[in-house]
């Protein structure tokens, strides 16, 4: 199965070539498409560059920031392959555990493949941040009968077919609970596999906020509302 990776990135010249070097060596049929959401530390020009030597990376350029959500959407757009990987362009994430999380479709019906990073044990830089997560977890399990461990993980391997139908709206961070929920209501079948994680600091560039959280939560009542 063709797996697309795509890599939504804004601000992260420090850590885009070494994601991308990773990316590029995992074993497996891929397509890269990356796309800048408004950089202006230069990642844009760093992206260009690798755009020139770089054939097999498909790389779509944002003129200002629009959001994670937004980026997604763009990259959508432009998919072939039969599975859809979000990777970061950060190091928080092991690259080459995709390949663990993608042999999960071997498995009959299984629609969407959740990298979780709570069914082992992974540091906490923050813990404001863990427990956002577990409680905007636990909401979209109460309000929708769900069963998820990790939400807002930035793993999320998904059918192609199965994504494209869940017409996702959202812009910024706040389309990870938009698809969760949407996951559950189209009665799609998920498999969550432990994965490691490396949270970075603030000061390294981590920048989802508690508005964040405010929007999530207001995602999750709008799609209750919305049958």
């Amino acid at each position: 199965m063709k797996l697309t990776i795509i890599i939504p990135v804004f601000n992260e010249s420090k850590t885009i070539s070494e994601v991308l070097n990773k990316v590029l060596s995992l074993n497996l049929e891929k397509e890269v498409i990356i796309v800048d959401d408004g950089s202006t530390d230069g990642t844009r020009e760093i992206l260009e560059e690798l755009n020139l030597k770089n054939k097999n990376l498909k790389i779509i350029f944002h003129d200002k920031n629009l959001g994670k959500g937004s980026a997604i959407r763009t990259a959508l757009s432009e998919v072939t392959g039969e599975i859809v990987c979000v990777q970061d362009a950060d190091l928080e994430y092991d690259v080459n555990e995709i390949l663990l999380l993608i042999k999960c479709f071997e498995k009959e019906n299984v629609g969407a493949v959740y990298g979780s990073r709570f069914l082992k044990d992974n540091p906490i830089s923050y813990r404001k941040y863990f427990l956002g997560n577990k409680v905007i977890t636990f909401i979209i399990n109460f309000f929708y009968n769900g069963s998820y461990t990790d939400s807002y993980t930035c793993y999320k391997l998904i059918k192609t077919d199965v994504i494209k139908k869940l017409n996702l709206e959202s812009k910024r961070f706040e389309i990870e609970a938009e698809i969760s929920i949407k996951l559950i209501k189209n009665k799609i079948n998920i498999v969550e596999f432990p994965i490691s994680y490396n949270p970075r600091k603030i000061e390294e560039g981590k920048k989802i906020k508690f508005i964040d959280a405010i929007k999530a939560f207001l995602i999750v009542l709008k799609y209750k509302i919305i049958k």
